[in-house]
């Protein structure tokens, strides 16, 4: 097998697109679940039925059903060990296309953890236990036995795969795989909040009225705010912008009346943190609406 598949030729002198289906099959006879990579190191892009994730996903994807497509859909999970699966004809095109084969490590029970540069090998060096390593173009992928939720970032240079992601695969490495230990896995936990912070308090100046609400009624006010946390409960997609504007449009109509108080802020950030968003991404809109209004 030709470990490395970032050349279009191998030494071989087999075809491309056989090259990568030799090695596909047999990272799949060993379990490790294989996938073509484009230009750019990318999964090939759904297929015309699958677009926009129509069909409704693979089975496993977050917030997706079963999808019964042949073709390379979906990203790392269309990853698979199934033999006639990979070799089959509608595989046949991406493998032609692909650049190098990709695997899916939480599929195989692993995790890789991917060091980017020289600082960050040295950084796993004397931090991490030692595990197999694989030499990338960059720097090196250490790899564990065991899942976890796969994070970009998670330090500089520094990236973990495993669930819902995929690797590229560059030979069987170096060294005996060890369990992936706790300093691998609390890499990737977000710190939580340890209390949730209070909403800015809107002390803006009175329009006119001495703080006096120019709408009059308190029923006026908790109409609309009632109607606001209805627009962020019911966004299907784009919650930060909806968010976002969601704020902008109440500070626009009860931001200089003095009307607001933090008991009304605290139901706008309660239904945006119920779609998702952190204290932090409300407390950060809620500003930015103030300062576009010049509040």
């Amino acid at each position: 097998m030709t470990p490395d598949c970032k050349a279009r030729c191998p030494v071989d002198g087999t075809h491309p697109d056989e090259s990568h289906l030799r090695i596909a099959l047999a990272l799949a006879a060993a379990g490790v679940p294989p996938l073509p990579l484009r230009a750019g190191k990318v999964p090939f892009g759904n297929c015309q039925a699958c677009k926009g994730n129509a069909c409704g996903g693979r089975p496993n994807m977050k917030n997706a059903g079963p999808c019964e497509c042949a073709s390379i859909c979906h990203a790392w999970a269309a990853a698979t060990t199934d033999p006639a699966v990979i070799a089959s004809p509608p595989w046949a095109a991406a493998w032609r296309q692909a650049v190098c084969v990709g695997y899916h490590p939480g599929g195989a029970g692993l995790t890789v953890v991917d060091l980017d540069n020289a600082e960050a090998i040295t950084w796993a060096q004397s931090t991490l236990p030692t595990t197999r390593t694989v030499s990338t173009t960059r720097g090196e992928h250490w790899i564990y036995r065991g899942t976890m939720a796969s994070r970009n970032a998670v330090r500089p240079g520094v990236d973990i795969k495993s669930t819902m992601s995929y690797a590229r695969f560059l030979g069987p490495g170096t060294g005996t795989m060890t369990a992936l230990p706790d300093a691998v896995r609390a890499l990737a936990v977000k710190e939580p909040p340890t209390a949730r912070p209070a909403p800015h308090a809107v002390a803006v100046p009175a329009e006119g009225g001495g703080g006096e609400c120019r709408h009059r009624t308190p029923a006026y006010l908790d109409r609309g705010i009632a109607m606001a946390e209805q627009r962020i409960t019911g966004a299907s997609s784009g919650v930060h912008t909806t968010v976002y504007r969601t704020f902008l449009a109440v500070l626009s109509a009860h931001g200089r009346c003095g009307c607001l108080t933090d008991a009304h802020v605290v139901r706008l950030f309660a239904a945006a943190q119920a779609k998702g968003e952190s204290p932090r991404h409300c407390t950060d809109a809620w500003a930015n609406a103030r300062t576009k209004l010049g509040l």
